[in-house]
């Protein structure tokens, strides 16, 4: 694998740089591409990468080996705010049974029961659900819970302060059920909401209910086999009782970075090309800008009357809003999904063809099943999907948990030896 050569939006996606950084690296030396002779493309080898950490994780990475995880013993899981089922699927997938999973929106309920009719889905307002009969019975509490500031009242945020968020509800669960682990995911901008103060507030409830955070960490889901430039940040915490016999290991990354070609077309990630389905359009107008944006452009390749006219006030701002008028690329992941595929702030058009991403692409982008069937109206499928956990992302976060599990599985038998 010496020779292997990567492109500049590769190695973009390898180092977490902008494409920009690359090339001022180049005029500097501190990295220099060779160039290919027949189109000039800057082309990295892989020698010339592993100065870099991120890239020296990646090439020895041990994704083949946590693939192979299996529990000591089968693993049960609740899960809050459950939407169409991204985290859900990725936990099964790594062995664990979900024996409840929550969710108020009734088309993502649809979409649970439609493709698992045996999982207890438990509709409708999360709050009025009793976790108690299950105390003790839970290995695993997970939950993407929404992003909401606390109020202030007093200098150290608690528990039972947290009410009327649904934070409070994740760890009202936490509470009553008990479990041996907490898996919660969320947005990045969770570190920096209102300024730090929710994160910490949520740590500071975690501890106050008994466990032990492991620090909490941004997972860029292009290494975890999601051909998506997409980050989650996931919080884990161990009960303190069981703290002190495991070490948690956040998952390996996968050997390579997938790209769109990797979700539509046959290949390493599906066996068929992408089937057909429903999808949005554009407006005749829409369509006639985008139709002269090249695969990986946006607004700025277009000409700059045609700029001047489509973006309105928005072309004399600052910034690059590089999502407006974008067209992906087969060669590279796609950017993040949203709840809408042809919002002009965030469009995510085709690579070749002058249409917005359908039902069936958006789901190959997040790794869903192609058998995965989503209810509801179109709007309904498309939010579902972009607000959902990426398949592959979750289920390696999950083979990293029941690692975790089956260390304090064994450290109880070793405990229950010794009594005996």
């Amino acid at each position: 694998m010496e020779n292997e050569l990567y492109t500049i939006a590769q190695v973009a996606d390898i180092l977490s740089v902008s494409k920009e950084t690359l090339r001022r690296w180049e005029e500097s030396g501190k990295l220099i591409p060779k160039r290919d002779q027949d189109n000039n493309y800057r082309l990295y080898s892989k020698d010339q990468l592993e100065q870099f950490d991120e890239a020296k994780i990646l090439f020895s990475t041990k994704w083949d080996e946590e693939k192979i995880t299996e529990s000591i013993r089968p693993y049960r899981a609740i899960e809050l705010f459950a939407g169409a089922g991204g985290l859900a699927l990725g936990m099964e997938q790594a062995g664990l049974k979900s024996i409840l999973l929550s969710e108020i929106d009734n088309h993502a309920c649809d979409t649970l029961e439609k493709n698992r009719p045996d999982w207890n889905v438990v509709r409708g307002d999360v709050s009025d659900i009793d976790f108690t009969p299950h105390r003790d019975k839970v290995d695993i509490l997970s939950g993407g819970f929404p992003c909401q500031a606390f109020s202030y009242a007093g200098k150290k945020l608690g528990f039972e302060d947290a009410r009327g968020t649904l934070f409070f509800e994740f760890a009202r669960a936490v509470k009553e059920t008990n479990p041996k682990v907490i898996l919660a995911e969320n947005v990045r901008g969770l570190l920096n909401h209102d300024d730090g103060k929710t994160l910490e507030a949520i740590k500071g409830i975690i501890d106050e209910l008994g466990y032990e955070l492991v620090e909490p960490k941004v997972l860029k889901a292009v290494f975890y086999r999601v051909p998506q430039k997409r980050e989650r940040l996931i919080l884990v915490a161990i009960r303190k009782d069981l703290f002190s016999n495991v070490t948690f290991q956040w998952p390996s990354p996968y050997k390579r970075i997938m790209t769109m070609k990797d979700a539509l077309k046959a290949g390493e990630l599906f066996a068929t090309d992408v089937p057909e389905s429903i999808g949005q359009k554009y407006p005749a107008s829409k369509a006639e800008v985008l139709k002269q944006v090249p695969p990986g452009g946006y607004w700025r390749d277009l000409p700059i009357e045609v700029q001047k006219d489509y973006m309105k006030k928005s072309f004399f701002l600052g910034g690059g809003k590089t999502g407006m008028a974008r067209r992906l690329s087969w060669d590279e992941p796609s950017l993040t999904l949203t709840c809408s595929p042809a919002q002009k702030q965030t469009e995510r058009c085709h690579p070749d063809e002058t249409r917005p991403l359908t039902v069936r692409e958006y789901a190959r982008i997040q790794t869903f099943p192609d058998d995965w069937v989503f209810s509801g109206p179109i709007t309904s499928q498309y939010k579902q999907i972009g607000n959902a956990v990426p398949v592959n992302l979750a289920s390696a976060v999950a083979r990293s948990v029941v690692r975790l599990l089956n260390q304090i599985e064994m450290a109880g038998l070793k405990k229950q030896k010794k009594i005996a």
